[in-house]
């Protein structure tokens, strides 16, 4: 078996990975030369996500790349902090933080030194009959077809041209980074701050560095086209005058700021086909508030490299990858979308966090 996987990304890549320690050959196509367009800002992997990459032996790199925070502090708009929490669940490792940029290299550097093929400037325009057309007139053939492209998924309208477009949040996102150390720090743990106007979280790297992120309500296409300095005052403004180190923080971010608006897909009706399957966000992509896009997308690869493993036919094997991903992911999806809008409170986790993958576990048919 082949399987050409489109989109190259953090799903695209350890989907990958998962295929080849299953014995499966798998070719990976990127729309974009070089990263992507939300290589700027950062993320944390939680331990399920941890522990989706230990499952085939790729949290190494990730490790090496990144930081650790051992817990959450929240804080009401008035400065009292209300509320901590613990990342230590059950001795399981705790998350990490770096930017998407540098997840996406250390995976597809691990990935490429597996053996794995990249093919990048690979725009998917159609498939049918076990080949992949890119937008430059060249083609890749395989047995299957995985969609990891992302929100925007052009194998999810494949599969189905009637899928329900991808859901404003009313949320845009802002992260920046400052190497200033004089701000408030807040080393091994995110501080979230719930202010009068929006939502603010930071966290502070080995290196004295600030890692910070600004959820502002706000419609769909109010800002777009805006610079990394009107991201920054737009932030800014959000915090000013609040007795808070939110606008502080914003304050002595240089050029590294990047913004833009949130989205979701709270159910996909169709997963896959006979010979088309999608993982990552191009099926449940959720809003960034429960900070899981990135492991459920890493539980998925695994798991979907499980099944295809495990049972005897394409059809089973993406039918019971479905069975066992989508009602987790879809809570999730409509968890993280009620924690944004202010409807539900930030509860308990420990459900997402002690999520465990067994390599060697045989998956059932049914």
């Amino acid at each position: 078996m082949k399987a050409v996987i489109i989109g190259g990304g953090i799903s695209g890549t350890v989907t990958a990975m998962a295929l080849r320690r299953a014995g499966i050959d798998a070719s990976v196509h990127e729309a974009f030369q070089s990263g992507g367009e939300d290589a700027g800002a950062f993320l944390t992997l939680m331990h399920n996500g941890m522990d989706a990459l230990r499952a085939i032996g790729a949290d190494g790199p990730v490790i090496e790349n990144s930081f650790a925070a051992a817990g959450l502090e929240l804080v009401t708009p008035d400065g009292r902090t209300v509320e901590r929490r613990s990342f230590d669940v059950d001795g399981l490792a705790g998350p990490r933080t770096l930017t998407r940029a540098a997840l996406y290299r250390a995976l597809q550097e691990e990935a490429i030194s597996r053996g794995i093929t990249f093919e990048r400037g690979k725009r998917l325009v159609s498939a049918t009959l076990g080949v992949a057309r890119f937008e430059d007139g060249t083609a890749a053939e395989g047995d299957i077809l995985i969609g990891a492209d992302g929100l925007r998924s052009v194998v999810r309208n494949l599969i189905d041209p009637s899928c329900p477009p991808p859901r404003s949040t009313g949320l845009d996102v802002v992260y920046g980074y400052t190497t200033d150390t004089s701000v408030p720090q807040a080393p091994s743990l995110y501080r979230m701050i719930q202010s009068l106007h929006a939502f603010f979280g930071y966290t502070s790297a080995p290196d004295g560095s600030t890692y910070w992120f600004a959820r502002l309500p706000t419609a769909e296409g109010v800002r777009t086209g805006l610079s990394a300095a009107e991201w920054r005052s737009t932030a800014f403004a959000a915090f000013d005058g609040e007795p808070l180190p939110a606008a502080e923080i914003i304050q002595s971010t240089g050029g590294d700021v990047f913004g833009g608006h949130s989205y979701d897909v709270p159910s996909t009706p169709v997963w896959s086909n006979a010979s088309m399957v999608l993982v990552g966000d191009a099926a449940h992509a959720a809003s960034p508030a429960a900070g899981q896009g990135a492991s459920m997308a890493l539980e998925d690869s695994v798991v979907l490299a499980q099944c295809l493993r495990d049972l005897p036919d394409v059809p089973t094997a993406f039918a019971a990858y479905e069975r066992l991903r989508r009602a987790r992911v879809e809570k999730l999806v409509a968890g993280s979308a009620a924690v944004s809008s202010g409807t539900t409170p930030d509860r308990d986790r420990n459900w997402l966090y002690q999520h465990h993958i067994e390599w060697d576990a045989k998956i059932p048919a049914e």
